[in-house]
């Protein structure tokens, strides 16, 4: 375990990586605990205000990324600094992709159907910066076996085949499908072969003079949305916390 750490995390200079990984998480997961139990009315807990305006927690969040971030270029990577600017930077980049739908549609919809894009940001950061982490790192590591070598370039040519097969799940509009196929091979390349959404770049192109394709993609649409909208959604609340009722519009009859 010793030598596999060294190898691949501490010689590829990978450490700051992981460090600004881990805190990106937790500060994720406890600004969610903070801001439900703000809603429950719960804990010692309270929103920030200054002068009457409300603080949103993206404003922190941006400072320690700026700090981080510019912390760690100048650091090079190496050293005790460039490792809490590392965590520094994390942390503030939770903070900001936790508030990632205010920031889109430049409106507090924290708790409305809209937010659940932040969610969908910081799990989608996550997953990515773990495979990057998890990787193989063909740069910086010396002394390399034969072996080593042959499984390193299997590695690449695997991601690199991935990659287009996630670029053709993107084109058949199926944007969750080729984020999260860029991180299991299997999901890309179901989502490549299969039927495209219909609006799709490629419904739009290819199935315009085929109407039983584009009968079919509408049908699998339906049947699909219809059969993992409900988990989905369970699993974002689980994360993310519920979002308020939808207000019902006014009968002005």
């Amino acid at each position: 375990m010793g030598d596999w750490w060294q190898r691949n995390i501490v010689e590829p200079g990978k450490l700051p990586l992981l460090l600004a990984l881990a805190s990106f998480v937790v500060t994720f997961a406890v600004t969610r605990l903070v801001t439900r139990l703000i809603r429950a009315g719960k804990g010692p807990f309270g929103n920030v205000r200054a002068g009457g305006v409300h603080i949103h927690h993206v404003v922190p969040g941006v400072v320690l990324t700026v700090v981080g971030g510019f912390g760690s270029v100048a650091g090079h990577g190496h050293g005790f600094g460039s490792a809490v600017c590392a965590v520094v930077f994390g942390v503030g980049a939770g903070l900001v992709l936790d508030e990632f739908a205010l920031i889109l549609h430049l409106d507090d919809v924290y708790w409305t159907e809209a937010g659940r894009k932040s969610v969908e940001a910081v799990v989608l950061t996550a997953a990515l910066v773990g495979l990057v982490l998890g990787g193989f790192t063909p740069f910086g590591v010396d002394g390399l076996s034969r072996d080593e070598m042959q499984d390193r370039a299997t590695v690449l040519t695997t991601v690199a085949g991935n990659f287009v097969f996630s670029l053709l799940a993107l084109v058949k509009g199926k944007a969750r499908t080729a984020l999260f196929g860029a991180i299991v091979p299997v999901v890309a390349l179901v989502g490549a072969v299969r039927l495209a959404r219909p609006g799709s770049l490629w419904a739009r192109r290819c199935y315009r003079r085929r109407p039983r394709a584009r009968a079919k993609a509408v049908l699998r649409a339906y049947r699909h949305d219809r059969r993992w909208a409900g988990p989905r959604r369970a699993v974002q609340d689980w994360i993310g916390g519920r979002p308020d009722p939808s207000p019902r519009p006014i009968d002005r009859r």
